[in-house]
Formats: C-alpha cells, sequence, structure tokens
C-alpha cells in the first residue's frame, strides 16, 4: 500500500477533527499539528453526545432561562441551514447529517434529515454521481439506506475488479477506504461482497494504523477509533469520536460552527437531566429495600440505569428512561438468585409462582424470595396501569409471558449447572438468548413509546420476533466472547457459547472456536440490519432504532478488565463527577462506581 505521503501528495487535504478522549485532553484546549502529508486540525468539543469528563474548575450552575435561550436560537439556525442544504441535494447536506449523526443529535432534525436524503435519492439517476469517489459513493450509502431508501451494493460496482475486490488503485485511499468500511457494516443477509470488502478495508487500515506507535498520531487514532467504533454499531455519545472532515466542508460551510455551539449546549442540558433521573433512579431503589432484602445480590442502580440512558438517546424520553431501570433490575436481582443464591428446588418453587402469577404463591417461597416476587408482581401491575391510562392499551399478558419465558430459561440455565452436563451450541444459544432478558426490557420499552400498538405488532412481541432475537444473538455471544477473553483457562468448561461449541467440535482450539463465534455476531448483525432497513417492517422505526442501541451498548457495557472500567461506566463517573457533592452518597452506596 502506497505511503500516505506518497498518496495525499496527489489528493486534496483531508482535515481531521478529533473530539477528545476523557481522559487525555482538556475538553477546553485546542490543539493543532501539522505533517507533511495531511493538515490534522484537532478541535475538542464539550459535547453531550462525547465521553468528556468536565473541568475541576467548570460550574455546575447555568441560567435555566438563559441556556434554553441560546438552544433554541441555535437550532433553529441550524435547522434553517440543513432545510437549504436538503432543496440543494447536495453532497454538502449528506456531510452536514453525518455530522449530526456523529454527534448524537440526530433527533432534533428528523423531518429534515428524511427531506434531505429523500431529494437527494430521487436526484441519483439524473445527475452526476461522483461515481468514481469511493468516499462519496460509500456514504451516500450509508445515509440512504439508514432512510430506508432502496439501494444496493452494486453501487460498488465501478470499485471492484472482475474478482469483485477492491481494485488496487483505491487501497491508499484512506478517507475512501474508512467510509466504505462504514459503509459496509450495514450489510444485510446475502450482501457477502459488502462485507467482503468490509473485511479487506479493516485489514488495510489495520495495516496502515498499526505503523504508527504514537498515541498522538491523530491519522492513526482516527483508523483505530473507526475499526473499533464503526458509527452504526456504536453509540456516539459514549464513544472518542474522532473522524476525518474533507477540507471542502470546513471553508465556509456554515454548519460546523452553529454544531458545535448546538453540542456544547445540549451537553449542559442532558448532563443536567441525566443527573436528576439517577437521583429518582436511586430514591426509587432505595425505597424498593430489596437491596436489604437480598444482600446476595448486586446493588447497582446506576449500572441498570446506565442501559435505559444508552438505548433511549432521545431526550424527551426522561420519564421512559426511569420507568425501564425498573424491570432492568428486577432482571439482575433475579439473575442472581438463579446464579448466586438459590437451590434448584427453591428456583423451581420461584418459576412455579411466576408461571401462575398468583400473590397468594408467595407462601411457599422461602422468605428471600417473597420481597422479590411481590416487587416483580406490584412493579408490572403498576407499568400496565400508566401504559393502559397514557395510551389505552393493557399490556400485562405480554409482559407477564416475557418474565416467565425469561425465568424459565434461567430455570433451564439452573438444571444444567447442577447436572453438570452442558447442552449442545445451538440448544444453549436458544435458550441463551431468551436469558439476556433483552426481550423482557423490549417488550416494556415497545410499549413505552406507545408507537404502532396493534394486535398484529402485540402478538409478534408476544412471541419472539426477529428483530429482538437477533438483538439477543449479539447481546448473548458477545458478552460470551469478552467473557471468555477474561477468562481463558475457564473456556471448555463454562456455560459459554464458546464451552458448548467446542464440547460439539471435538479437537477444535479456542481461537477457532472463537472465530466461529464472531461469524455468528456477524451474521446476527445482518439479520437485525435487514429487520431495521426492511420497509415492511411491522415495527416501528423508533423501536428498531432502540433494537439497534441495545445491539450498539454491549461493547460499551462490557469489560472484563478489572484495571478498564467500560466506556459507558467512564461515562457516568464523569457525569457524576459534574454534578458535584450532592451525589457522592450514590456513588459510594453503588457497587459499580468506586470513584
Amino acid at each position: 500500500m502506497p505511503s500516505l505521503s506518497q498518496f495525499y501528495t496527489l489528493k486534496s487535504p483531508i482535515f481531521l477533527k478529533q473530539i477528545s478522549d476523557i481522559h487525555r485532553t482538556n475538553p477546553r484546549e485546542t490543539q493543532v499539528s501539522n505533517s507533511a502529508s495531511m493538515i490534522s486540525r484537532a478541535i475538542s468539543i464539550t459535547s453531550m453526545q462525547q465521553n468528556i469528563a468536565p473541568s475541576k474548575t467548570r460550574s455546575t450552575t447555568f441560567n435555566d432561562v438563559d441556556i434554553h435561550i441560546r438552544y433554541a436560537k441555535e437550532l433553529k439556525n441550524v435547522k434553517r441551514i440543513l432545510f437549504e442544504k436538503a432543496r440543494e441535494s447536495s453532497m454538502d447536506g449528506l456531510y452536514m447529517i453525518d455530522m449530526i449523526q456523529r454527534l448524537g443529535i440526530e433527533h432534533h432534525f428528523e423531518e429534515e434529515i428524511q427531506e434531505a436524503v429523500r431529494n437527494h435519492y430521487l436526484k441519483l439517476g439524473s445527475s452526476d454521481r461522483d461515481d468514481l469517489q469511493l468516499s462519496k459513493v460509500s456514504l451516500q450509502f450509508r445515509l440512504l439506506r439508514q432512510q430506508l431508501c432502496h439501494v444496493d451494493t452494486g453501487v460498488f460496482e465501478n470499485f471492484m475488479d472482475k474478482k469483485g475486490k477492491l481494485k488496487q488503485e483505491f487501497w491508499g485511499n484512506i478517507e475512501g477506504l474508512i467510509e466504505l468500511f462504514e459503509a459496509s457494516q450495514l450489510s444485510i443477509e446475502g450482501e457477502d461482497d459488502l462485507e467482503e470488502a468490509g473485511n479487506f478495508t479493516y485489514d488495510l487500515l489495520s495495516s496502515w494504523s498499526s505503523r504508527f506507535h504514537d498515541h498522538h498520531h491523530h491519522e492513526a487514532n482516527v483508523i483505530a477509533n473507526t475499526l473499533k467504533f464503526p458509527i452504526h454499531r456504536s453509540l456516539p455519545r459514549f464513544t472518542p469520536r474522532n473522524f476525518l472532515i474533507p477540507s471542502s466542508q470546513l471553508n465556509n460551510n456554515g454548519w460546523l460552527m452553529p454544531l458545535e455551539n448546538l453540542s456544547q449546549i445540549s451537553t449542559q442540558l442532558v448532563n443536567s437531566m441525566n443527573l436528576k433521573e439517577i437521583y429518582a433512579v436511586s430514591k426509587w431503589w432505595k425505597d424498593l429495600g430489596l437491596a436489604k432484602e437480598l444482600k446476595f445480590a448486586r446493588d447497582e442502580p446506576i449500572k441498570w440505569y446506565m442501559w435505559a440512558m444508552a438505548c433511549l438517546t432521545d431526550p424527551c424520553f426522561s420519564e421512559e428512561r426511569i420507568e425501564l431501570t425498573k424491570p432492568l433490575s428486577l432482571v439482575y436481582i433475579i439473575d442472581d438468585i438463579f446464579d448466586v443464591y438459590g437451590s434448584l428446588d427453591e428456583l423451581t418453587l420461584f418459576v412455579d409462582a411466576v408461571n401462575g402469577w398468583d400473590l397468594g404463591a408467595i407462601e411457599k417461597l422461602p422468605d428471600y424470595m417473597k420481597a422479590c416476587f411481590k416487587a416483580l408482581y406490584d412493579i408490572t401491575n403498576e407499568f400496565s396501569i400508566k401504559v393502559q391510562n397514557k395510551y389505552g392499551w393493557n399490556p400485562k399478558k405480554t409482559l407477564i409471558k416475557s418474565w416467565m419465558r425469561l425465568c424459565n430459561a434461567f430455570l433451564e440455565e439452573a438444571k444444567w449447572l447442577s447436572s453438570g452436563k452442558l447442552p449442545n451450541g445451538e440448544e444453549y444459544l436458544k435458550n441463551g438468548i431468551v436469558s439476556t432478558g433483552v426481550q423482557v426490557c423490549l417488550a416494556h420499552t415497545f410499549f413505552m413509546l406507545g408507537h404502532s400498538i396493534t394486535n398484529e405488532n402485540v402478538a409478534l412481541m408476544d412471541g419472539f420476533p426477529t428483530l429482538i432475537s437477533s438483538t439477543s444473538t449479539i447481546l448473548r455471544l458477545c458478552d460470551d466472547l469478552e467473557g471468555a477473553k477474561g477468562n481463558v483457562d475457564q473456556v471448555g468448561k463454562d456455560g459459554s457459547y464458546l464451552s458448548c461449541y467446542m464440547k460439539d467440535q471435538s479437537g477444535i482450539s479456542v481461537e477457532m472456536a472463537r472465530e466461529h463465534t464472531k461469524h455468528k455476531v456477524s451474521d446476527a448483525w445482518k439479520c437485525l440490519n435487514n429487520e431495521c432497513f426492511n420497509p415492511t417492517n411491522p415495527f416501528p422505526s423508533s423501536f428498531s432504532k432502540i433494537c439497534l442501541n441495545v445491539a450498539r451498548m454491549v461493547p460499551m457495557m462490557y469489560s472484563y478488565d478489572k484495571s478498564s472500567p467500560s466506556r459507558l461506566e467512564e461515562h457516568v463517573k464523569s457525569l457524576l463527577y459534574f454534578g458535584g457533592d450532592g451525589i457522592k452518597e450514590i456513588i459510594q452506596k453503588d457497587q459499580t462506581l468506586v470513584m
């Protein structure tokens, strides 16, 4: 592959925009560096969409009226600019949309984005599409597919040789390779060529990035972060967002600074809102009293809230984030009862009580289970009443079915553990995608949103729709992969998919089992993409996005290196630090966040 200097002497400069990482750069600082081949500009944005620790000298108070006035002004300005770009149907509009999505503020611009993409799509066939510019075609593909426009992989034919491989002339096009890799993450079943192109670009970019060992080499950092956190499979708010901006977009574009201003104000507003939600969740958990009753179980309300915060990213879902944390907490607590404390006989009694959904059955349970079952019973009833009052539909039957399914899956795993016999891989996975608890949480989320609650969709929710099963598969397999990475000696002995698969395939190595599991994760992502980008998907796009967010947050949540907290934990720690001394009591009591 040509050196970067060789390549960029033939291309116009590309500017690098780098959002500083939490432990490295002061959010207020701007660093500028130059190299022989690329002009790099590092702009640090204290944005609600970035994982940034507040400065120690930063005030946590602000004038509510003033900040909302500024926010409304900046929002109006950006909407005006995006509307103008939508009418022009130019690449400028797509670059702007890409930036908006990377900053995680697209919820403000849903109509404008839809209009801009639609106009661009309609004019594709009648205008110069820059067919030989890999970066532009890849960006168009990604943004159009996201908006459910019909676009197939044939748009990449001009970049492939007769064997269907990427032409060598594009191997040094760093910007194009990055965009092609990003586009490949949206592949669906049957698009093997695009997936293969994505794997090839991954290898090319990894090779280039590995030449630089300096952590401050901006171009290498951009590539490393792109490969680790492709935008479609990550949550911009919780990842270091380093990305390339073509020089044409930095000069007189008129929208970069307004977006930066909007992001800065959003940070303050959303951080303040999240802190209030953490207070509410912590108070609810304390009042519930389960932490005192079940001292063996996890006492981590902030961790449970983190799932809700990451899945429901729109600021307007404040109440929903608090409500979703309640069933989330019960998933964890019941999991601990099955994994840590209960005997097989006691667990069977608990499952019988859930299957019968009769509060009278509580008398048959041991004392430590009584409080948990009553909390499950009461929270489900309260949630169902709230949904019925708001949307006119009582989801109680569906929610009970989801809890029954989960608890029976937990019991099945307990029986396997008790017998000392591992199931085969497919049997384990079929049960394992249920025991993730994803279906329980997404069922609650579906009814909380109140969108498209129909008899048909509720019937689908009563089952295990592909949209949810593919999401659950990603979580289960990724969790098993990361757990195996942290406990290599236990692979083949623990109850993970890798262990079960290795038992099925006698003689294979751990590495071979890992590669097989990674392929299954890739297949699950293609299945999830197919559901989300299918115009005939019966579920609303708002719900599909939340399913995507669940899959996206898996690498954000889990870290099996005890010396390295997950990215979500880092974000919440910085958020709590932003909140000042008043929240220290919450931090000290939550086992997740030992500062």
